[in-house]
């Protein structure tokens, strides 16, 4: 698992150039590139969200596209549609903006529903179709999508069905006090998000070697009680009172595959129950519904999650 561990290593050098702290932000998006997911990061404004993908983006020799979603935006505006032309008196397919490999979906709860769910063939199958003609998306596909959980105004809720295609929610919060410090001691010496040319970041992997760092992880190993730990939980989410959801299968599947991913940026050959706990909230958070009566009381899907945690109990 070292040259996972070493390419997690050279993303994060990277890193530590253009975005202060947020090591955890960073973690959760190198699981959803090696496990071939997707991710909604949610956050106020102005803590890094685009910024984080916009990095990451440059760490990889990959095409790299951006839409910004609003509300009068339309299905065909994201996939394409047919253009007749006017020469040939044929029609061809205009191509939209989410045939690229590493898309950052901006803002994605103000575009409506419909809109929304034309991404869910691409976020699933890798594909899209437009008039029946299907093609393909490269095999490193990846959406992160950000939203803004403050502001209702104009905004759209993600359809159950769609959350479900996001491998990981990752929450994005305020920095540290130590993290921001830095920021502004960046800034003080001419740091400008908007120019990360000037920061001259280096990619550390191609298509190829992304492919095979999810071969490196596809062989990290599971033992028997880990596996049992991790379903007790998956199942305990659907008997608990209030929870109103529970945890999918899917949702087992991608948790397990996390685990795997997080092992192996570790270093480790193996899972442990930590790489399991560490990245519950980020995997269930997100498809777990909280009863009415648990919301009222102020309880949120990651309080409920770290109290079945807790009640469960932890192989040795």
């Amino acid at each position: 698992m070292k040259d996972v561990q070493a390419f997690g290593e050279a993303v994060s050098a990277a890193w530590s150039r253009a975005v202060s702290g947020q090591e955890q932000v960073l973690r959760s998006l190198l699981v959803t590139l090696l496990i071939g997911g997707n991710a909604l990061l949610v956050g106020p404004p102005g803590t890094a969200k685009t910024l984080a993908v916009k990095v990451l983006a440059r760490c990889l020799s990959l095409p790299f596209g951006r839409i910004q979603f609003t509300p009068d935006l339309l299905p065909a505006d994201l996939i394409g549609s047919p253009v007749l032309e006017q020469a040939t008196g044929t029609f061809r397919i205009r191509r939209g903006p989410v045939f690229t490999t590493f898309l950052l979906a901006d803002e994605i709860n103000r575009a409506p529903a419909k809109t929304q769910a034309a991404l869910l063939e691409a976020m699933e199958e890798r594909q899209v179709t437009i008039e029946g003609e299907t093609t393909l998306l490269p095999p490193t596909f990846t959406v992160f999508a950000t939203q803004n959980p403050l502001e209702f105004e104009g905004t759209y809720p993600l359809p159950e069905a769609q959350l479900d295609r996001f491998s990981l929610q990752i929450d994005v919060g305020y920095p540290s006090e130590a993290a921001e410090r830095e920021l502004l001691q960046k800034v003080d010496q001419g740091f400008d998000a908007r120019n990360l040319d000037a920061l001259a970041i280096a990619p550390v992997a191609d298509e190829a070697g992304v492919l095979a760092l999810r071969a490196s992880v596809r062989e990290v190993t599971v033992k028997p009680a880990v596996l049992e730990h991790l379903l007790a939980l998956i199942r305990r989410t659907r008997e608990e009172p209030r929870l109103l959801l529970g945890a999918s299968p899917r949702a087992a599947g991608t948790l397990l595959n996390a685990a795997k991913a997080l092992a192996a940026l570790r270093g480790r050959a193996f899972v442990t129950p930590d790489d399991v706990v560490d990245l519950t909230p980020e995997v269930l958070r997100h498809r777990v519904v909280l009863h009415g009566e648990a919301e009222l009381a102020g309880m949120t899907p990651d309080d409920v999650l770290a109290r079945l945690l807790a009640e469960i109990p932890v192989p040795r």
